[in-house]
């Protein structure tokens, strides 16, 4: 009797995981015409929010797991660009907002619940509620190939966290890390040099 409950449990887990990979793959089928690019073999896990997928580029074998949000924004003198380099994977529940631009190389490995902005809300008119005065300081962010964030990153406008770096758990990003390095705490700081040679991620 034991055997075959487990057996059937087992099935029945093995059916719902595959019917949850076949709608997932399909809706992603489906939506990839909406975006700039959008690449073969990748898959957006729902919930996610969308918005001006127009000016969002993905490349191949992207995974970006639920409760997500990519964001392009437009308006007076701004319309924001997001790309996914290849391979990359999102664990879910992550925002990427993009007012100028957002470039995420390849294979770059983010943990749940990242949080990276090309901008803040402007907030300097004591009159007026922030939710009213729009956005401010529009710089790039650019995370190179190979990367990994840890949970709970957040990364501020106009930083560059440079290639195979690591961004340990809960950190604030304010300013460049530079390759192969590991940084920690807020605002976070470099601990740790892996290597002085760059190497390319595979």
């Amino acid at each position: 009797m034991g055997r075959t409950k487990a057996a059937v449990g087992r099935a029945a887990v093995g059916s719902y995981r595959l019917l949850q990979r076949v709608r997932t793959k399909a809706r992603s089928l489906l939506w990839s015409g909406a975006f700039a690019s959008f690449g073969a073999r990748t898959v957006l896990q729902t919930p996610i929010y969308l918005r001006g997928e127009g000016r969002i580029s993905i490349g191949d074998d992207v995974c970006v797991g639920p409760g997500s949000v990519l964001q392009t924004l437009e308006g007076p003198g701004y319309a924001g660009t997001l790309e996914i380099g290849s391979g990359t994977s999102v664990a879910g529940t992550c925002v990427m907002s993009a007012a100028r631009s957002i470039r995420i190389g390849r294979k770059v490995l983010m943990a749940r619940n990242i949080y990276i902005s090309d901008h803040i809300h402007a907030y300097d008119d004591p009159t007026r509620a922030v939710l009213d005065q729009g956005i401010a300081r529009l710089e790039p962010v650019v995370i190179e190939d190979g990367a990994w964030l840890g949970q709970n990153v957040v990364v501020c406008p106009g930083v560059t966290i440079g290639r195979g770096a690591v961004i340990g758990a809960n950190a604030v990003v304010l300013e460049d890390v530079p390759a192969h390095s590991l940084a920690v705490g807020v605002p976070a700081t470099v601990v740790r040099r892996f290597a002085e040679a760059e190497v390319v991620a595979r």
